[in-house]
């Protein structure tokens, strides 16, 4: 050992004086920066919570898009498959897989509307032909070209309909305009007694 060693080691330890007790002032200063930092864990606290809601959210979106753009490139094979139901023609393996299809749909939550008979709503069907017919009383999709189809409450596709509307009676038409009361030619002219008189 050296010399500088034991010196070192044989002078006592410094102590440390205790802090000086808080004064009221210094109490309020830590009460202050206490309240402070309580803000700002609350601020940082609310703001995470406010940013796990939004990317929760748009995750969620995101899910729906992708669900919808995926069913929006099924529809036209869909069609295929009831064109081939209408004519008969889904049968054997193709029948497997157009429910297999079909199934994808469904499972995506996805469900078609629009059937004949149905009453019109522009929201949900496309008119493309016109007519008109006294077995109606409202207008009603007759024919349907084409399914819609939605996915909970959006609307992915509007349903192709021929609509009737209802006939209006040609009997009733003119026999309103006939039935208006004429203005009588007294009520124009003003009564003898309320003429001035001349003099």
């Amino acid at each position: 050992m050296s010399e500088h060693e034991t010196t070192v080691a044989a002078e006592p330890a410094p102590t440390q004086a205790p802090p000086p007790p808080p004064t009221p002032s210094d109490a309020g200063e830590l009460e202050k920066q206490l309240a402070e930092r309580t803000e700002d864990l609350q601020r940082v606290t609310a703001e995470y919570a406010n940013y796990r809601r939004r990317v929760d959210r748009d995750r969620s979106l995101v899910v729906d898009q992708a669900a919808e753009r995926f069913a929006l490139q099924l529809f036209p094979i869909v069609d295929d498959i009831e064109r081939a139901r209408d004519h008969g023609d889904l049968t054997g393996a193709f029948k497997v897989v157009a429910d297999r299809i079909l199934g994808l749909l469904d499972g995506l939550g996805v469900e078609a509307f629009g059937k004949a008979g149905d009453p019109f709503d522009p929201s949900l069907h496309e008119a493309v032909i016109h007519d008109t017919s006294s077995e109606v009383s409202v207008p009603t999709a007759t024919t349907v070209l084409r399914q819609g189809f939605r996915r909970g409450d959006r609307v992915l596709r509007t349903a192709m309909v021929a609509v009737t509307d209802p006939e209006l009676p040609a009997a009733d038409a003119p026999a309103a305009e006939t039935d208006a009361p004429a203005p009588a030619a007294d009520a124009q002219a003003p009564a003898a007694d309320d003429q001035p008189a001349a003099g």
